[in-house]
């Protein structure tokens, strides 16, 4: 007989929980549609990195409208890794990578084992070379010392459309 009440006051206990959650969703406020992606501010690390790194850093000017900035970091013992992350207006994730690492396994890291095609494109007046992946896509420029990588799941147009945005950060 008490077997039987122990489990009957465990489903009496859980029936009043599942109640009181009820309760508590119904009256609390919630936006189902609210955009869960909360942008980033960069200007602060934009200025940091620019400060500290040996090389120019490249953040993005003009933009257009939608795309939305979701990630910084510089991390000066990594070889001064610059990363901005940036979302398209269709949601596709683009990344500005650069760093005075070893290109080859820099470039393998930030683009998830991408591989280089062998093929070049003209951005902005550069040549970059194009490299593909079963995650990400790159556009990717070896220059005095640092290598830049655009990355990312976008297309390769938005992959341009971020390099032909890219633009020395000012010095502060």
């Amino acid at each position: 007989m008490r077997g039987k009440q122990t489990v009957r006051g465990m489903f009496q206990s859980m029936a009043v929980i599942c109640a009181a959650a009820g309760v508590i969703y119904l009256f609390v406020p919630h936006d189902d549609t609210a955009d869960p992606i909360k942008p980033v501010d960069y200007r602060v690390e934009l200025v940091t990195a620019q400060r500290a790194a040996p090389y120019p850093i490249l953040a993005p000017e003009g933009l257009a409208k939608g795309w939305t900035p979701t990630s910084v970091a510089y991390d000066r013992e990594e070889g001064d890794a610059w990363h901005l992350g940036f979302l398209t207006p269709d949601r596709q994730y683009v990344a500005v990578e650069q760093s005075t690492a070893a290109p080859e396994k820099y470039i393998a890291d930030v683009t998830h084992e991408a591989r280089d095609t062998g093929r070049t494109e003209q951005v902005a007046g550069r040549t970059w070379q194009r490299w593909e992946g079963p995650k990400y896509d790159a556009l990717v420029l070896r220059d005095k010392g640092v290598t830049t990588v655009v990355t990312g799941t976008a297309t390769r147009e938005q992959l341009a459309q971020m390099v032909s945005a890219l633009r020395p950060a000012k010095k502060a």
